[in-house]
């Protein structure tokens, strides 16, 4: 179910230019209240501002438009649990999850505030990634209400130099990310949808070595999707080979 979102370039530049301004370079980070992310997807997802940051049950959603709830989280999901537990008997809650793609590193001297040159981050991003997060909220995934949307995009993550080693990049700490470009939103709207991460090639039964090969993700990340595929009942298990379990898809 991967689709791409009706005139999302104009948008989601809008929504950019909204939170960060037409100068991105020299826009003053980490001055707003929320962090870039969040606050850009939020004005993509919602440009009205009287939707936005809305009261329900004794909790803040992201956005209401009088339909559904939309909350956008870039990590630690687990502390969504309180507010899916509120929200979901009340009405259709959407979870955005972000997700790089390409990355493009920036170091910033503490002292002096001077920025590096950017450079491209080797590593490329897949919707693979957002699994270790959708697990803390598995309880909730199969629930008729609950949707999610995986948000891949392109960004710039601005670092500061306070790490450990000797270049000061080790250990160091994360200050703010620019998205640049919404590239791909991967929807999940019903526990069926998750089939769409099963290789088309694992055709037969198939081990958890098997899956992380075919989907070119590590083996401890397919460990993580396999056992949110069989909890949303795209997958059963069919045996063992060796120490591997053997799984197979439903449909």
């Amino acid at each position: 179910m991967k689709r791409r979102l009706e005139t999302t370039e104009a948008r989601f530049e809008e929504a950019r230019k909204k939170v960060i301004g037409i100068d991105r370079q020299r826009f003053g980070i980490g001055t707003y209240a929320e962090k870039s992310v969040h606050a850009i997807f939020k004005n993509y997802y919602e440009p009205d501002e009287d939707k936005q940051e809305i009261p329900i049950e004794n909790f803040i959603a992201d956005i209401y438009n009088g339909r559904e709830i939309i909350e956008i989280q870039t990590r630690q999901m687990n502390k969504m649990r309180d507010k899916l537990s509120a929200f979901l008997p009340l009405c259709p809650v959407t979870i955005v999850h972000p997700v790089p793609r390409q990355k493009w590193l920036i170091w910033i001297d503490e002292e002096s505030g001077e920025m590096s040159t950017r450079r491209k981050s080797p590593r490329c991003g897949n919707p693979y990634d957002a699994f270790p997060e959708l697990y803390k909220i598995k309880m909730f995934l199969k629930h008729p209400n609950l949707r999610i949307q995986i948000a891949m995009m392109d960004v710039e993550e601005y670092r500061l130099l306070n790490g450990w080693s000797r270049d000061k990049k080790k250990g160091s700490s994360r200050y703010d990310r620019i998205p640049l470009k919404l590239t791909e939103v991967v929807a999940i709207e019903r526990p069926e949808d998750y089939l769409q991460f099963v290789p088309a090639s694992l055709e037969e039964a198939f081990t958890t070595r098997d899956f992380a090969k075919e989907a070119h993700i590590s083996q401890g990340l397919a460990g993580t999707v396999l056992n949110i595929l069989n909890y949303a009942e795209v997958i059963e298990r069919v045996g063992k080979k060796g120490n591997y379990y053997l799984y197979q898809p439903r449909f």
